[in-house]
């Protein structure tokens, strides 16, 4: 006779391990599913990030590869002419090669100058006045070309390179007045080290200097940092080697002071004396004597004692 309760408990028993093997099943099944959702979010979400990235990349290296734009009017290779009565020649009428003297047979004087620079701010209070009184008589052109070399040496604030974008936008909008602001940048120069001036006390020296024009374009030009790129292009061609008006094949720093084509070696202390000098040599050279020959200005008052080789 068939033992009908045992047969019924191994019935029960085979439908809960089948109902069991179902759930587990399931459960594996909808395991996988959510274990394809994500894969399939983490790879759209990897995706997107590296989308983002790229373009991030992209943009930078499209910024950093950016041409710098044309520079200020009244500037070629970099610098700006100034002439008689220290006022601007226009680009289309400078002479193509900056190392000979001009059509009146007056020296050519050229400089390439950072406004954070010491020894700059040296040479000008020891030659200034002697190189305004001969570009002023008709003796002498200068060539003023602003780099910015010593950018990083302002905690942070750029201030080379933004001195220097502000004598540029003086190129641009009032090109009569760039000498006076070049003097005007170097009376009220920092202390390499230092924070330099905000670009609000920038706009002040600047626009405090007698006829100047266009101020209110000069101060959007000074806060919108316009020529900052061309600034950089031009410092980096510079001491790449690529010096107008000399035949130098490596920047030795600044100051670079040429007198048609001569470089003045600096000397220490630097002195009104030495430069008058040098430039009346280089004049004979030419045949170009520079007249007339002011009383040389006195040697610098700054408390820093100059070195022999310029400042880098």
């Amino acid at each position: 006779m068939t033992n009908r309760p045992e047969g019924d408990a191994r019935a029960a028993r085979n439908e809960r391990r089948e109902a069991a093997r179902q759930r587990a099943q399931r459960a594996r099944t909808q395991q996988k599913r959510r274990q394809r959702g994500l894969r399939l979010g983490l790879q759209i979400g990897i995706g997107v990030v590296l989308l983002a990235a790229a373009t991030v990349v992209t943009l930078v290296l499209v910024d950093s590869v950016q041409p710098a734009g044309p520079g200020p009017a009244n500037t070629s290779q970099g610098g700006i002419t100034i002439g008689q009565d220290l006022k601007a020649v226009t680009a289309s009428s400078q002479s193509p090669a900056p190392t000979s003297t001009d059509a009146a047979g007056s020296v050519r004087i050229t400089m390439y100058v950072d406004y954070l620079c010491p020894i700059c701010g040296q040479f000008e209070d020891a030659n200034g006045e002697y190189i305004q009184n001969l570009v002023d008589s008709g003796a002498a052109t200068v060539d003023i070309h602003p780099i910015a070399i010593l950018s990083n040496r302002s905690q942070g604030t750029k201030y080379s390179l933004r001195a220097a974008n502000a004598a540029a936008c003086v190129a641009d909008s009032s090109p009569d007045q760039f000498f006076a602001v070049n003097q005007a940048l170097f009376a009220k120069q920092p202390e390499e080290g230092t924070a330099g001036l905000t670009d609000a006390q920038l706009t002040k020296v600047v626009t405090g200097v007698d006829g100047l024009q266009k101020r209110s374009t000069i101060t959007k030009c000074i806060e919108d940092q316009t020529y900052s790129k061309w600034i950089d292009e031009r410092t980096t061609a510079v001491t790449g080697g690529d010096i107008p008006g000399s035949t130098l094949e490596e920047f030795p720093g600044t100051p670079l002071v040429l007198v048609n084509g001569q470089r003045y070696e600096l000397t220490s202390p630097i002195t009104n004396d030495d430069f008058r000098t040098f430039v009346v040599t280089a004049a004979g050279a030419s045949d170009a004597t520079p007249t007339p020959t002011p009383t040389p200005s006195a040697t610098p008052t700054r408390s820093a004692t100059p070195s022999a080789s310029p400042s880098n």
